[in-house]
């Protein structure tokens, strides 16, 4: 079986040598992220998930949670949270922000000074039907999947 794999795959590899270079670059279509976006992009209440790990006591536990935000259009966000830190839980934990959008669609989400949550980056997708963003404060390490009610 071991074989029959490791032929299949430097067969494989061999094909790709000789395909790619027969491709020319006008025969690959560039990306270019959505454009026209901004703080009004996201306004309206959003449903979402995250996980990851947080340093607690010098040691990174998993830290899960699910909430409701809420983005006013305007650049200013609040949210209630439910969240599980290391297995402990905790409910109706506020979160206060603020938000930039800028046009190709990018946002980063800036914690309220006092509010104790975390920053982050990412982006929006579907026209603002989704936001999918990473933890950017050290050294948290979390995902942020939100979706428009």
């Amino acid at each position: 079986m071991k074989r029959i794999l490791s032929a299949l795959l430097t067969l494989a590899g061999a094909a790709a040598l000789v395909v790619l270079p027969i491709m020319s670059k006008h025969d690959v279509t560039a990306v270019h992220a959505q454009g026209g976006c901004s703080n009004a992009t996201l306004s309206g209440n959003y449903g979402g998930t995250f996980s990851g790990f947080q340093l607690q006591h010098n040691k990174s536990v998993p830290f899960f949670g699910a909430g409701l935000s809420t983005f006013d259009g305007a650049g200013n966000l609040s949210a209630t949270l439910a969240f599980s830190v290391n297995g402990t839980g905790s409910t109706n934990n506020p979160y206060t922000a603020t938000y930039t959008v800028n046009p190709d669609c990018t946002v980063s989400v800036t914690a309220t000074p006092g509010s104790g949550g975390d920053n982050f980056a990412g982006v929006i997708v579907g026209g603002g039907a989704e936001v999918l963003a990473t933890d950017i404060s050290a050294p948290d390490t979390l995902s942020l999947d939100i979706k428009r009610q």
